[in-house]
């Protein structure tokens, strides 16, 4: 006997996809499109906690191409600055990387070794200083005014 495949066709509701996105972890990155990958990673490098990658940037204008929101001609010459920009930025690392390498593959000339410094006697130790004495209280104002000096009268008009 011959098995028979059934197959039922399916339409899903979009609370129902949502359902599921929620239900299972890690399901949207493996539904996200690459387009939105590229976004994401573009972004981080704008704000300088990514690496660029070629590849995202490839994608994001093919996705702008595809959409019909740039024209065959600027995708191309925007991919083939990036694409300029990429390699001279990889070569300048390159040279730089090469320079860093030279410099520490060169033999080191033969310095006199300095002569070590005599360690420091033991420092003494210092005695407390004595406590200080209480100074004593100031004496306390009285309410009562002082009569004014003899020769130091006010004049009153």
């Amino acid at each position: 006997m011959q098995e028979m495949e059934i197959t039922v066709a399916t339409e899903l509701s979009s609370t129902t996809i949502t359902n599921i996105l929620e239900a299972v972890p890690g399901i949207k990155t493996v539904l996200r499109s690459p387009a939105a990958d590229a976004m994401v990673n573009l972004t981080r490098v704008a704000a300088g906690i990514g690496n660029f990658d070629l590849k995202d940037a490839r994608e994001l204008m093919r996705f702008a191409f595809r959409r019909g929101l740039i024209n065959n001609e600027e995708h191309d010459h925007v991919l083939a600055d990036v694409e300029g920009a990429s390699r001279a930025r990889h070569d300048r690392l390159a040279a730089r990387k090469a320079a860093r390498d030279g410099k520490r593959k060169r033999p080191k000339t033969a310095k006199p070794k300095a002569a070590k410094p005599k360690p420091r006697p033991a420092a003494k130790k210092k005695k407390k200083p004595a406590p200080r004495k209480a100074k004593p209280a100031k004496k306390a104002k009285s309410s009562v005014r002082p009569k004014p000096k003899a020769g130091k009268a006010k004049k009153r008009r």
